[in-house]
């Protein structure tokens, strides 16, 4: 087990913004937010302390396989085709996973959460399957545990090593956390890098890690919603601010820095390109933050290339993740070169390739 698996905790809402919410005047907002940051470093601390179920990934391997099949991303022979779900309610409260309220197979529940995260386990294990051959999060069939009403009025959601866990939010600025599908993918595709690459989660690896995330969670949005790259808004948490708050989202991949601008959040930091890269000590090194510019970069290849972003574009950057070859502590630079290569690998030195090269160049990231 390396330091960086035992500790994995990845959230969808920045500690900066957190940070932010409970320095305000009005309780309603203070309060909220520091119980979510105390609840988030009780969560942090548990990882820290605690050995995660899956085996740990080599540099450059998916988790405890050395198998050739599964370093590209194939599924195992006999891997499971259908998902099995399994809802916890965690009624307010913060022990895990909680009372078990929704298994695979049974009817929709009168709790609109539940169903919400239900539905989204299996539109992101579909999208997996479907059309990357890969049967959920390690290839074989791994069941998905999710809980609900986690905590107080927690502000957040949180995938921990071994499941997600959503939280019912303040009502002032997040609403229920299970209402953006890509909110419940973007935390799920957190489970599928700690199967592959095993990207560490500080500065630019950390960076890719949410990017990775945040790619896959609008992937498997504009999937359900059958669009294409030109259809889709590229907003990451669209629906969860609540309606007081100046803002559309957490994050836009179209235009990173302008998801929100607001009197309490404050404004977006994230850059496009590298001329705005953040260099910080906080929020692992700014993986939340930097994160916007290899999230520009998929979406200027995947309006370049147009059509379903999950088609090709998406299948690049699959293709990386699964591939064997992006090590623990990618950099930018690597992971874009290893995004060029496996462009010309999938489909020849065309226009995919070149929408690769140009995307990157757009950011300020080399590819030659």
């Amino acid at each position: 087990m390396t330091e960086t698996q035992a500790a994995l905790f990845c959230t969808i809402v920045p500690p900066h913004v957190l940070d932010r919410l409970a320095r305000s005047q009005d309780p309603a907002l203070s309060a909220p937010a520091r119980r979510t940051l105390e609840a988030d470093a009780v969560q942090r601390t548990r990882r820290q302390l605690t050995t995660v179920a899956a085996p740990v990934a080599a540099p450059g391997t998916t988790a405890g396989e050395d198998d050739a099949d599964r370093d590209t991303g194939a599924d195992a022979e006999g891997a499971p085709e259908s998902p099995q779900r399994t809802v916890h309610d965690c009624q307010n409260g913060t022990d895990l996973p909680g009372v078990v309220v929704r298994a695979e197979g049974d009817e929709p529940v009168k709790d609109a959460t539940v169903n919400r995260v239900y539905t989204g386990l299996g539109a992101t294990f579909e999208l997996l399957l479907k059309e990357y051959g890969r049967s959920s999060l390690d290839g074989a069939g791994l069941p998905l545990n999710a809980s609900v009403h986690f905590g107080d009025q927690y502000g957040n959601a949180f995938w921990d090593g071994e499941q997600m866990v959503f939280g019912d939010g303040d009502g002032e600025i997040f609403l229920d956390f299970s209402i953006p599908v890509d909110v419940i993918a973007h935390e799920l595709a957190h489970g599928l890098t700690q199967h592959t690459a095993n990207l560490s989660y500080y500065g630019q690896p950390g960076a890719l890690n949410e990017s990775v995330s945040d790619v896959i969670g609008s992937l498997v949005k504009q999937y359900t919603l059958g669009q294409t790259a030109d259809e889709a808004d590229w907003l990451i948490g669209a629906g969860l601010l609540a309606p007081r708050v100046t803002g559309v989202a957490l994050r836009s991949m179209k235009a990173p820095g302008t998801a929100y601008d607001d009197d309490v959040l404050g404004k977006d930091p994230q850059p496009a390109t590298m001329d705005d890269y953040v260099r910080t000590g906080r929020d692992n090194g700014g993986v939340h933050i930097n994160s916007g510019i290899p999230n520009h970069a998929f979406y200027l290849v995947a309006t370049r290339l147009g059509g379903k972003a999950w088609e090709r574009a998406g299948q690049i950057w699959f293709d990386v993740l699964t591939g064997g070859e992006l090590a623990v502590d990618a950099n930018f630079t690597s992971f874009a070169r290893l995004t060029a290569a496996a462009a010309a690998a999938r489909y020849g030195e065309g226009a995919e390739h070149e929408a690769v090269v140009k995307a990157w160049a757009q950011v300020g990231v080399e590819t030659a």
